[in-house]
């Protein structure tokens, strides 16, 4: 039962990364094309890099094909109908700290699953979350969102870390999930919220 419950998160996030892809892709006047290419990378990209990474293989949006044609069926709709989401960013924002969330609890507990040290499920339960719009920002000709972005790529980490303490504990999977997911999703909201940041360099070097 619960196995099914993180199949319909999984794929709940997929959909929400694809659509955050997908309106990115509308905000550069890509054409068609363009923002379904967005919106797979978005949304399926980050397993697949870490499913590569860790060698599970073939990677898991290949072998359920569910996930690429939602991939593509966001795509298809923000396209034709970017014109009534546009003032929606905050709606948007909100779904993409859910997405974030999900894909770290769901990242960590993989890398764990096949074995790997404290050191490889946090970066597992990272790059599930951001790799998508890794890729897309190399694809958009610009520094990654989640070097400069406020607490994206950290709250995912600080996510990782507390996946790391509680499996330590005798909680339930399902808690440990929930708890993971939901700590991520109000890290980020309340970056959001605050506009907290890391602290950045202030000097220039000289060339």
């Amino acid at each position: 039962m619960f196995e099914e419950l993180i199949y319909i998160f999984d794929l709940a996030g997929t959909v929400i990364f694809a659509v955050t892809g997908a309106v990115s892709a509308v905000k550069l006047r890509l054409d068609l094309l363009g923002v379904v290419v967005f919106a797979v990378t978005v949304g399926v990209g980050g397993g697949i890099l870490r499913d590569t990474i860790i060698g599970a293989t073939p990677v898991a949006a290949l072998q359920n094909e569910v996930y690429l044609l939602s991939c593509i069926a966001c795509g298809l709709l923000i396209f034709f109908l970017s014109q009534y989401i546009a003032n929606h960013r905050e709606v948007i924002m909100i779904c993409d700290a859910c997405g974030l969330g999900v894909f770290t609890a769901i990242g960590a507990a993989k890398g764990a699953q096949y074995g790997l040290g404290p050191a490889g499920i946090l970066l597992c339960g990272m790059l599930s979350a951001v790799g998508g719009g890794i890729l897309r920002d190399v694809m958009a000709r610009r520094i990654p969102a989640v070097l400069v972005s406020d607490f994206y790529a950290t709250a995912s980490l600080i996510g990782g870390g507390i996946y790391l303490l509680l499996v330590k504990t005798t909680l339930s999977y399902p808690a440990i999930f929930t708890i993971v997911a939901m700590t991520v999703v109000v890290i980020r909201l309340l970056a959001i919220h605050f506009k907290l940041q890391l602290p950045r360099s202030k000097k220039k070097i000289l060339e």
